[in-house]
């Protein structure tokens, strides 16, 4: 798998490709703080790397573009209202010292300070080639608050509140993206830059004549002081995000048999209008990590960009799915004499079929099948299906009044299924409804060997009664999407195409402190 944040040119996806798609702004024009925006990709066609799958950040004007997944993989405008949320809620350490004023000395103290409000009027974001993302903010302005102590031998003490009022802050950083040696996502600060056009400060307390003097003092040493641990602080919130990411799982619980594997197989490869992430995107059995003996197919998606997001899947990931449930012995069924019972399933349903084997068990007695697939599974995606042929042998016993069972027949079976696709809770479900079977008879205990039509009637019904239903509860948990963090898929739609599948959605974003954020199209 891959995930890339990209423009256009891209090569063929092989495996499952993720699109974050963004809308092209004129430079000149705010951000828009708006519930709803739309996100568009490009004109060209767009299509995807060399491995098994690729996700997309598109950013055909790079002031709009779409956080990767350094930043949760937001877009531009949720992710410069966390800043603001983060910023608001930072904590600084209190500072004192002493400073002479004329022939007055004074020893202050500066605490409890918090910032009140923030606002960021001009945001950009930009890919750096080779380098990584570039960030910046102009025009940023903020209000402090703290409190203030002061003793001189000329006042004794004296206290009060501080408000500062900075203006005109610039800042500007660039960070390294990279691939550590566990398979996540790293981040290096590798630049930054900052100025600040004014900070004004006012003390409020029981007036002084010193206070003037003081106030100027401290608009020199904030900013100092912000000019000197600003870019420190940014560079420890970077390293705290890389923190993080080495904690991300990169190996996925599907259920109790598989297991898939998102770890980064390569570096990410920055271009000046997008970003290739490289994920192995494979489905394992459970302890299992054997690669699948065949490779992924590149496709390409076609030009769309009426979602914000696409998920680009292919048969490769099916079949590594298939693969590993085989593996697992996930389509290995046997039909219980609770299940038989539960759907009914007893030698009376072959008195229209086989009259032979309904009438050599009287009174009628509960049917057991024991399927065991031979194969794994083939699956095949075309326009507006997904076909998935399993292949097997079946043993069917009859349960006598004693609750002993006695052998019937065995016979090869080949039951082509319609794979429904659906997603739910941000996981891709499959559900199967069988279409076609065919029946070979291997041996019997009775002669119908010419009866063969009329079996695969009784057989058919089985599958769809009871063994069907059993699979689809092992397939019941999903296949987790990659993970985007607090954010839901909001009305997704999945198209299947010739070989691969695109599932196009729009985001919803819930913030820590509860408040909503839809990311939908606008009108």
């Amino acid at each position: 798998m891959a995930m890339v944040a990209a423009g256009s040119g891209r090569k063929g996806c092989r495996g499952v490709s993720l699109f974050w798609l963004a809308r092209p702004r004129p430079r000149s024009a705010p951000p828009s703080w708006g519930p709803r925006r739309s996100l568009r990709a490009p004109p060209a066609a767009r299509a995807i790397g060399d491995s098994e799958c690729r996700t997309v950040v598109c950013a055909p004007e790079i002031d709009d573009w779409v956080f990767g997944l350094c930043a949760r993989m937001r877009c531009r405008r949720i992710g410069m209202e966390l800043l603001k949320q983060a910023v608001l809620r930072e904590t600084f350490p209190s500072w004192s010292g002493q400073e002479s004023f004329s022939f007055v000395k004074v020893n202050y103290v500066i605490s409890r300070l918090r910032i009140n409000a923030v606002d960021l009027p001009e945001t950009s974001a930009s890919f750096i080639p080779d380098t990584g993302i570039s960030l910046s903010v102009a025009n940023a302005s903020a209000t402090i608050s703290a409190d203030w102590r002061m003793n001189t031998w000329l006042l004794s003490k004296d206290q009060g509140d501080i408000t500062v009022s900075i203006s005109g802050l610039f800042i500007a950083v660039i960070f390294n993206v990279s691939r550590d040696s566990t398979g996540r996502l790293s981040m290096l600060l590798h630049n930054c830059q900052m100025s600040i056009n004014s900070i004004k400060v006012k003390l409020n307390g029981e007036s002084s004549w010193i206070y003037s003097f003081l106030s100027g003092y401290l608009e020199k040493l904030i900013h100092t002081k912000l000019d000197k641990n600003l870019c420190l602080n940014i560079k420890y919130k970077i390293q705290m995000m890389d923190a993080h990411l080495k904690k991300h799982k990169v190996l996925n619980q599907i259920d109790a048999f598989a297991q898939i594997d998102y770890s980064l197989v390569s570096s990410p490869a920055v271009f000046k209008s997008h970003m290739n992430l490289d994920l192995k995107g494979t489905v394992y059995p459970v302890g299992n990590h054997t690669d699948p003996p065949f490779a992924p197919a590149p496709f390409a998606l076609p030009n769309q960009g009426d979602s914000m997001l696409y998920l680009g899947v292919s048969s490769y990931f099916l079949k590594s799915a298939s693969l590993a449930y085989y593996r697992a012995g996930a389509f290995n069924i046997t039909i219980s004499k609770e299940l038989a019972t539960t759907f009914n399933l007893n030698t009376a349903l072959f008195k229209g079929l086989v009259p032979t084997i309904a009438l050599s068990y009287l009174p009628a007695c509960l049917v057991l099948l024991n399927l065991v697939a031979t194969s794994p599974p083939a699956i095949s995606l075309n326009a507006d299906r997904c076909i998935l042929q399993i292949t097997g042998c079946v043993d069917v016993f009859a349960v006598l009044p004693n609750s002993t069972t006695q052998y019937i027949f065995t016979g090869n079976l080949t039951a082509s299924t319609r794979a429904n696709l659906t997603i739910t809770k941000q996981k891709l479900i499959i559900s199967l409804l069988l279409k076609r079977l065919q029946f070979s008879l291997l041996r019997s205990t009775l002669g119908f060997s010419d009866q063969m039509s009329l079996v695969e009637n009784f057989l058919s019904y089985a599958l769809r009664s009871a063994v069907i239903p059993v699979i689809n509860d092992k397939l019941g948990k999903g296949f987790p999407l990659p993970n985007l963090a607090d954010t839901t898929l909001t009305g997704p739609v999945i198209k299947m195409n010739q070989g691969h599948l695109v599932i196009s959605t729009d985001v919803h974003y819930k913030h820590e402190e509860g408040g909503d954020e839809d990311l939908h199209r606008r009108p």
